[in-house]
């Protein structure tokens, strides 16, 4: 495995809990334990835990009551890290990390779905874990016209974060194609489904907000421990 940063961990706790609220798991109304506690039950200093529930707080996810605590509220639409993020736990939310198996400038697959102006494309191939359990394999390829160079050292477990930071790239809109696939040859013993096993299958292309297409990916994904999740909401007629 190749190293790649971790999120900051007030952010990490952040998205946790932003995660946990979307999939029903923190309902809206519900007290948070008290900060010390809270903060002792995540290994985390306070300082931490408060700089997460801030966040929260101007995401507009948390009600924050003088003396009497914290209060979950729920809302949608709210930006976040991983708000583009689907896969869950079966029982739902679950803190998304990844692990870099290699990283290498190619020719783009014949295959894959068309996106952007270069012929060649930065692959990479990545396990996905939520709350550290693999569920997960990830291909995804960068265009190279939109990124000339790209190190495993530059690359943070939010591959969409790292395009905005190294090369402005601010991922707009996204396409999924859910399906079935094989896993592929590739895969590493951590990921529970053997090489030619079928398991769920997302492809997806990336755009920028003026429709070029950025990024286009496939991932393999354990059903008995994962599920692809939308959540749509529709405002009265």
């Amino acid at each position: 495995m190749l190293a790649t940063a971790a999120l900051p961990r007030w952010m990490q706790v952040s998205e946790r809990l932003i995660r946990e609220i979307g999939a029903g798991r923190l309902v809206d109304g519900a007290r948070l334990p008290p900060e010390r506690d809270m903060a002792s039950d995540l290994g985390i200093a306070v300082g931490t835990l408060r700089k997460a529930l801030a966040d929260l707080a101007a995401k507009g996810l948390l009600e924050r009551r003088q003396g009497s605590g914290n209060y979950i509220r729920h809302r949608t639409g709210v930006a976040s890290v991983y708000s583009l993020f689907r896969l869950e736990l079966v029982e739902g939310g679950g803190l998304p990390t990844a692990e870099l198996i290699a990283l290498e400038r190619r020719a783009k697959p014949s295959d894959a779905l068309a996106f952007g102006p270069s012929p060649e494309g930065h692959r990479i191939r990545r396990l996905r874990r939520l709350d550290g359990i693999p569920v997960a394999l990830e291909e995804i390829w960068l265009d190279a016209a939109l990124a000339p160079s790209l190190r495993a050292e530059d690359l943070s477990e939010s591959l969409y974060l790292s395009y905005r930071d190294l090369f402005g790239l601010q991922i707009a809109r996204v396409e999924d194609r859910i399906g079935v696939a094989l896993v592929p040859d590739w895969a590493l013993g951590a990921f529970a489904p053997a090489a030619g096993t079928r398991v769920g299958h997302i492809e997806r292309v990336a755009a920028l907000p003026d429709g070029t297409g950025a990024e286009y990916s496939r991932t393999w994904f354990d059903p008995d421990r994962a599920r692809y999740v939308s959540r749509m909401t529709r405002e009265p007629a």
